[in-house]
């Protein structure tokens, strides 16, 4: 006789576990249950059928895969959350019965970490366990980063402690710093969300959002003992991987860090990086912004160092000579300095982007200018983004913090003046010409200081994702700033590109409309219409057209004076209903041109659509269905473009009549 099975016992309703069942079974409550999941990458599960899953009357909601609850019995922080559930327990009872003596007591040794700073428990071992290489840690570092820049910028709450604020902020300077020695930024964007920036780390391209720099207002909907859990497991990440980033480029972690310039603002100025010395067995040598301080070499090393180099030399004037002699023997072509060039082989093949010298490096973009912040610009990504491109100078106000490399505004070596207020003047002699003497100047409020070149904060952005200097005059205090694309975003084939002139991308049908729109707006100024009672006569009616013999004129003839009649009877019953005169248009050669374009271009399009149709009818079902649904996508792209350029006609128009 066969086993008889039970229900529950095998299939999904055996691989699959409710939320209730998991908790019972870790003998956790919820919150520790939510923690341990999150921590330990268990997330809930959809089966197929819940009917068949669910093994109560009543329906539940949240499953887990039965494994992955197995799994969690085996977890060390179990115990941790045992323990701590036991000594709350003791501490209620002996406040139960009245013995406050003995709830203190428990509560001294509680080690809890609002009392003595130690913590109760440490994720380093879960962190081993998910990223087991250092590639997967940094595949996941962009939620990592967004949430601890967004907790580093949040004011502290009940939910939200200061010590859990300050050590965000810590880790993310010390990220900057990183990336700064590194130079590993590589784009930056400014967006309505925040600012986007994208650094490669060892191969990897990391992204992440920082907030702006405003003072946040914590609604009540927002759970932040969830988000609390993600931010402790991510403190826990980045310490780890900022620990094994410092020591790939021999610096030593964790970095000096100066309480009291932290407290008057200098953030990034308040560390100090050293650099650990391999040679010399551990010792330490200090570092200033990623520039080393000078040492005296070490006599054993620099004599051995003189040896290798004086054996380079004698074997570099043998190989002369024997080159030399190898010239005058053969008299063959040398080779050139020149790079080769990638030429298609077919006309109409595919251009490739041609190699070059490359005579700047992106990463010292700013090494060569001296920068001074105004009061009004964001400090903090400024600061950030032009240390990481090379900067060494950045100077600005006292009120802003400290750290700067400057907080005289009237210093002779500052070369750009970042600013984001109205046009300023240039400061003038009694005779009316410019002050050009750095040495002497004296410059009132609101007044420019000559021989310095002013712009807004965009030319950073722009200049550091486009890698080259951007041209100042396009970013001058006051001007109308270019737009500002993100660099994340390549722009398909036929797609809008605001960075493209307006010519390049409009279709003939839209430069044909545009200009049917500019001629009848220049035919109502130049007041050329005639009013006639209620009679409408086109120029088309007026010419004459000569007869043909081919039937296909013929037809043509008929069908506009189709469109004529019922061009006139629509213009007949808008001035009856607006109560105004109609008016008697009279159209000129280039109009008439450009209307009979507009008519090739639409009969065109109606014999394309008919093709289309025909092809469609020889599909399957299945094909058409997905050929029409691939048509509803296009078209959609197309109308969203189509309104974009229509929009950017206008304005430039707008733009062209104020001129």
């Amino acid at each position: 006789m066969p086993k008889i099975k039970k229900k529950g016992q095998a299939g999904a309703a055996k691989n699959y576990i409710t939320r209730t069942q998991a908790v019972k079974k870790l003998q956790l409550s919820l919150p520790d249950f939510r923690k341990l999941c999150i921590w330990k990458g268990i997330y809930p599960r959809e089966p197929r059928n819940k009917k068949k899953v669910s093994k109560s009357a009543t329906a539940s909601t949240t499953f887990y895969y039965t494994k992955d609850i197995q799994y969690l019995l085996h977890e060390p922080l179990l115990q941790k959350f045992r323990d701590q559930k036991v000594l709350e327990k003791k501490i209620s009872r002996a406040l139960g019965r009245g013995d406050v003596s003995d709830a203190a007591r428990f509560e001294r040794h509680a080690a809890r970490p609002e009392a003595t700073g130690k913590p109760r428990y440490t994720l380093n071992h879960v962190i081993r366990e998910r990223y087991p290489t250092f590639n997967d840690a940094l595949r996941d570092l962009d939620d990592c980063l967004s949430m601890l820049f967004l907790f580093a910028n949040l004011p502290s709450t009940s939910a939200v402690p200061a010590k859990m604020i300050a050590r965000c902020e810590r880790l993310c300077l010390e990220f900057q710093h990183y990336l700064i020695v590194s130079h590993s930024l590589r784009k930056s964007f400014l967006s309505i969300k925040g600012i986007y920036y994208q650094a490669n780390i060892q191969g990897e391209d990391i992204l992440w959002l920082v907030p702006y720099k405003f003072n946040q207002r914590i609604v009540g909907d927002v759970d932040f003992r969830i988000m609390g859990t993600f931010v402790e497991f991510y403190m826990t990440l980045l310490g780890f991987v900022n620990y094994r980033l410092y020591s790939s480029i021999g610096l030593k972690y964790p970095p000096k860090f100066d309480q009291l310039k932290d407290e008057n603002g200098a953030e990034l100025g308040a560390f100090s990086l050293e650099g650990v010395n391999m040679a010399t067995q551990g010792e330490t040598k200090a570092v200033t912004n990623g520039e080393e301080q000078e040492q005296g070499p070490d006599p054993k090393v620099q004599a051995e160092v003189d040896k290798i180099i004086k054996q380079l030399k004698e074997d570099e004037s043998k190989s002369d000579e024997t080159a030399e002699e190898d010239a005058e023997a053969d008299d063959e072509e040398k080779p050139t300095d020149s790079i080769d060039k990638f030429e298609p082989v077919a006309p109409g093949g595919d251009v490739l982007p041609q190699p070059a010298y490359s005579s700047r490096d992106p990463s010292q973009l700013f090494a060569n200018f001296t920068f001074y912040l105004s009061r009004e610009t964001p400090r903090q990504p400024l600061e950030f983004i032009l240390r990481a491109f090379g900067c060494k100078r950045i100077g600005w106000d006292s009120v802003l913090g400290e750290g700067a490399f400057t907080n005289d505004e009237s210093d002779p070596s500052i070369t750009h003046h970042i600013i984001d207020r109205p046009v300023v003047q240039a400061a003038t002699n009694e005779d009316g010409d410019g002050e050009d003497n750095q040495t002497a100047q004296k410059v009132g409020p609101n007044q420019r200081y000559p021989g310095r070149i002013y712009v807004q904060p965009q030319w950073v952005w722009d200049c550091v994702n486009d890698e080259e200097l951007k041209s100042p005059e396009l970013y001058a205090p006051g001007a109308a700033l270019p737009p500002h694309l993100s660099p994340f975003v390549k722009a398909a084939p036929g797609q809008y590109d605001p960075a493209l002139p307006l010519e390049a991308q409009q279709t003939e049908a839209e430069a044909i409309e545009a200009d049917l729109e500019d001629a009848e707006k220049g035919n109502a100024e130049d007041g050329s219409d005639v009013e006639n009672d209620m009679d409408v006569d086109e120029a088309e009616d007026d010419e004459e057209e000569e007869e043909g013999d081919e039937e296909a004129e013929e037809e043509d003839a008929e069908e506009d004076e189709e469109e004529s009649k019922t061009l006139q009877r629509q213009l007949e019953l808008e001035a009856e209903l607006q109560g105004k005169k109609v008016q008697n248009k009279k159209v000129d050669s280039k109009t008439k041109a450009k209307l009979e374009q507009r008519k090739a271009i639409e009969k065109k399009a109606r014999e394309e659509a008919e093709d289309l149709e025909r092809a469609k009818g020889m599909l399957s079902k299945k094909k058409r269905k997905l050929f029409e649904q691939m048509q509803y996508t296009n078209n959609k792209k197309s109308a969203q473009d189509e309104k974009l350029r229509a929009k950017r006609r206008k304005l430039e128009k707008e733009k062209a009549q104020k001129a």
